[in-house]
């Protein structure tokens, strides 16, 4: 094997590399003997350290959302779905009236806005659900 080719090990270590100066902040994480057993299964598959599995989910560009991002995301989609359906609301009042004396009313200009900004919100959501 020459200087060039990287050691297996390199590959396969269960622990991370030493850092410059050392490790020097600590947290202690308290779980459940299920929620233990089941960072152990995890890391075990993983071949590495459950405190390795844990640093590199929770630093992870490409990870996967956490319940707490997950709600979140419910909330807004909640929140959208209450905004259309006041809205749909004013739109059929409107579409009474204007069935009913064939004029326009002055506020759907203003309502239609408000229909683009939500559903501008929703797709923001979306996407925001769809990224994670």
């Amino acid at each position: 094997m020459d200087e060039q080719t990287p050691k297996a090990r390199a590959f396969t270590r269960r622990r991370r590399a030493n850092a410059t100066g050392g490790r020097l902040h600590f947290h202690k994480v308290g779980v459940t003997p299920e929620e233990g057993g089941e960072l152990a299964r995890i890391a075990a598959a993983q071949h590495v350290t459950v405190p390795r599995l844990m640093v590199e989910a929770a630093l992870s560009s490409e990870r996967a959302e956490t319940p707490t991002e997950r709600r979140q995301a419910m909330a807004e989609m909640f929140t959208v779905h209450r905004l259309l359906a006041a809205i749909s609301n004013n739109v059929n009042q409107m579409a009474k009236a204007t069935n009913a004396t064939g004029e326009l009313p002055a506020e759907l200009p203003a309502t239609l806005a408000a229909v683009r900004r939500v559903a501008e919100r929703l797709d923001e959501a979306i996407d925001r659900l769809s990224a994670s």
